[in-house]
């Protein structure tokens, strides 16, 4: 038994914590959660704790449902919604086979090989998410009417003991509470919309990172009386929620995209990873971007990325290079503009680093920089410049996808089968659904 396993058990002690909660992903990225008693987790460290595998999204079939999963304790974490005695911890597991071997389709195993990969060419991943979100009055329900947001703040407005102002503070409490440090915090744009920026963290803690931030946002908005949805776009005319990533790669120490004689201070490591990213932007954006919903957000306006291109500050673009700061080099970074933050987030990082990695490893040449807004060009204009589009549909993201090789090798065969799977009919089910517009639009006068 190791040190951290160590201080798990005699926490859980010293503590008087009789509950734990070992969390892992399907491949969907929805949090699963199994308690165990505080005497079992000696042996969960050492061999797992058994489920069946086949009742999870993309996991098992039926005649394999066998699984493991093994508490990390180095996420070891109290739960601090939970207020009474005696109290309750989590831990994020990795999922096994029975014979101890790494289970494909876990979503936490895909990123830890990419992150070996990038290991293996001397880099580690860093990343930083902007995470935006709505607060919702009442807890909808299927069926229900147009959802109504909790105030009519707009971007970085402040009302005295408004509502976001005071969910904000306590949901922060929380995170602050459980290791997770957060950088900023404000209104975003839409009423209702808030935003919470994390701390840069290597990719795999901040994957872990995004997963608890959502369950306190929800856990948070409930004692409030409200509700937290990561719905990429509940609202028609009001901007979606997307989650802007901000990238970037060390090698030991040093920051490895940032280069000081460069009019950009990029290296050619950088230039190379966002010329990756670029060329294979559609192929991966059925992952960062998962749901029939996430591509309401994806049109032009409201700052969300349409087209494939780069830019120095340019908030149009699907991958920004933010303002240089001249007395801090290793802060040196790209941001990746296309994920919402209902994806989820450790295929979405696998796939980003494995699509910039790629794109060193080949030496890409970096396409010119779109410096105006890119939604106010014409389609002529755009193809003049060598601009072309985001997939505008899960269905066109599906296409893109099955033909990726990067995604293929990246997700490995079955993972990659069943998202696909599960993508095509879950577009087939919207392709069949009749639609409010249609019954609003036609049925009166056809």
């Amino acid at each position: 038994m190791d040190k951290q396993q160590e201080y798990v058990l005699r926490t859980l002690e010293e503590c008087d914590i009789r509950f734990v909660r070992l969390w892992f992903t399907d491949v969907l990225g929805v949090l699963k959660s199994v308690a165990v008693a505080p005497a079992e987790l000696e042996s969960a460290f050492a061999e797992g704790i058994g489920f069946d595998g086949s009742a999870i999204e993309g996991f098992a079939r039926v005649h394999e449902a066998d699984m493991l999963a093994r508490p990390d304790a180095s996420t070891f974490q109290v739960l601090p919604w939970i207020s009474e005695q005696p109290g309750t911890a989590r831990m994020f597991c990795d999922i096994l086979m029975p014979d101890g071997t790494p289970a494909a389709v876990d979503p936490r195993h895909v990123l830890r090989r990419a992150l070996k990969d990038a290991a293996r060419s001397g880099f580690t991943f860093y990343t930083h998410p902007e995470i935006e979100f709505f607060l919702l009055k009442g807890y909808p329900e299927v069926g229900a009417k147009t959802p109504e947001p909790i105030d009519l703040g707009g971007y970085f407005d402040l009302t005295p003991r408004g509502p976001s102002h005071d969910f904000r503070r306590e949901a922060i409490t929380m995170l602050e509470r459980m290791g997770i440090s957060v950088e900023f915090s404000h209104h975003e744009a839409a009423p209702g919309q808030q935003e919470i920026d994390l701390r840069y963290a290597d990719a795999l803690t901040t994957a872990d990172n995004v997963m608890t931030f959502r369950l306190v946002m929800k856990e948070v908005a409930l004692q409030q009386g409200v509700f937290a949805s990561f719905m990429p776009k509940p609202f028609t005319d009001l901007p979606g929620s997307g989650m802007h990533t901000h990238l970037s790669l060390f090698e030991g120490d040093a920051n490895a995209f940032h280069d000081p004689t460069d009019s950009l201070h990029l290296s050619k490591a950088a230039r190379c990873f966002i010329a990756g990213l670029l060329r294979h932007a559609a192929e991966i954006t059925a992952v960062t971007n998962q749901w029939v919903n996430s591509y309401k957000r994806l049109v032009m306006g409201h700052e969300a990325p349409s087209y494939v291109c780069w830019g120095h500050n340019n908030r149009s673009a699907l991958v920004r290079v933010p303002m240089y700061k001249p007395t801090k080099g290793n802060s040196t970074r790209v941001e990746y503009r296309a994920p919402d933050s209902a994806c989820n987030p450790y295929l979405a990082y696998a796939l980003i680093l494995a699509a910039g990695l790629k794109g060193i490893a080949e030496e890409y040449e970096l396409p010119p920089g779109a410096e105006d807004a890119v939604w106010s060009l014409s389609d002529a204009e755009r193809r003049d410049l060598g601009i072309t589009a985001l997939p505008d549909s899960l269905d066109s993201a599906i296409r893109a996808m099955e033909g990726s090789e990067l995604v293929f090798d990246t997700l490995g065969e079955p993972l990659f089968e069943f998202f696909l799977r599960n993508k095509r009919a879950e577009w087939d089910g919207y392709r069949r659904t009749v639609t409010q517009f249609e019954l609003d639009r036609y049925l009166p006068t056809l």
